[in-house]
């Protein structure tokens, strides 16, 4: 019986691609209203395509990841959180796809594996108990790679919101000195210390690899957003912006929001940058101090573990001759 249901399954599954291959989806309502969004908007302010090139992907990764990439887009499945994710730590949304992909069909091999294995140990074992356990795995590698750019995305994050901080205090510097506000944003973007990003060993997963500064990574993601400003004719602020909509940074759009009101009075800017670089530093600091006691108390957790281990130890054997006698 269960082979019969896997059998008709696969049959189903094949028909089904086959079908699917040969009279293809046509776009949904949805895609096409994000596309008439995107044409609209892109009358108004052209936007600057951010996302670098993932050069690790092959040709045919690349493939499976465009394929997929029209099926989500077909369906309206936007995933903005994980294309953010993906945009600040310099990865192509097609690769990631294909990632995932291939991560799920590799975790289906457990079944064979596994029902190979139970064979050669002669445990007559329903197939239905691998089969499941391939799933699960499945299941399971398919969302890994979610898991990981969530967290590796959370840590350049952070480091990049310190680099903000930075960059406030030193623009609202430069205008101090006379210059203007696009002027300032530049010269703020140039100063860009080593110790300004805090992210010695983030540049490798992104921006450090195209600007040859692996300790500035996100000084130099800053830069290259407000150099390519000149090129589409946007504001230096538009550019920001757009960066933080890319890249999911909230202190940048706040900056661009900013910006763009009172960009004519430098009095008023240098005035604001200063007091959002203090509000992010504060920040910080409230962050770095809740980080520090969860750390206290699981260090504590553990201490109290290890001494409740001990006690066990020393009067178990009293409590078993007390229970033998």
């Amino acid at each position: 019986m269960t082979e019969a249901l896997l059998a008709g399954g696969v049959l189903g599954l094949g028909l089904f691609l086959l079908v699917r291959a040969l009279f293809p989806a046509r776009p949904g309502l949805v895609t096409r209203l994000l596309a008439l969004d995107a044409a609209r908007e892109g009358t108004d302010a052209p936007r600057m395509q951010l996302v670098l090139p993932d050069e690790e992907v092959s040709a045919f990764r690349r493939g499976l990841g465009v394929r997929l990439a029209r099926f989500y887009a077909a369906r309206g499945w936007e995933v903005r959180s994980a294309r953010a994710d993906l945009a600040l730590l310099g990865k192509s949304f097609e690769g990631f796809l294909a990632t995932k992909a291939l991560l799920s069909a590799s975790g289906l091999l457990a079944f064979p594996l596994l029902a190979g294995w139970l064979a050669l140990m002669g445990w007559g074992v329903s197939p239905t108990v691998p089969l499941w356990a391939a799933l699960a795995v499945a299941v399971v590698f398919f969302f890994l790679p979610d898991l990981q750019i969530r967290r590796d995305a959370a840590r350049m994050r952070r480091d990049f919101r310190h680099v903000v901080g930075a960059f406030l205090d030193l623009v609202a510097m430069n205008l101090a000195g006379g210059r203007g506000v696009p002027e300032a944003l530049m010269m703020a973007v140039s100063v860009g210390t080593p110790g300004a990003s805090g992210a010695p060993g983030a540049g490798g997963a992104g921006g450090a690899a195209d600007s040859g500064e692996g300790s500035n990574w996100a000084m130099a993601r800053i830069r290259e957003a407000l150099g390519n400003a000149r090129i589409v004719g946007i504001t230096p602020w538009q550019a920001l912006g757009q960066l933080g909509d890319e890249i999911n940074v909230d202190e940048l759009r706040d900056l661009s929001a900013a910006l763009g009101l009172v960009a004519d009075d430098g009095a008023k800017v240098r005035a604001s940058l200063t007091a959002r670089a203090a509000t992010l530093r504060r920040r910080e600091l409230a962050e770095v101090e809740g980080q520090a006691g969860e750390r206290s108390q699981s260090m504590l957790v553990a201490q109290l573990l290890l001494c409740a281990g001990f006690v066990i130890f020393l009067s178990f054997p009293a409590a078993m001759k007390m229970l033998g006698s």
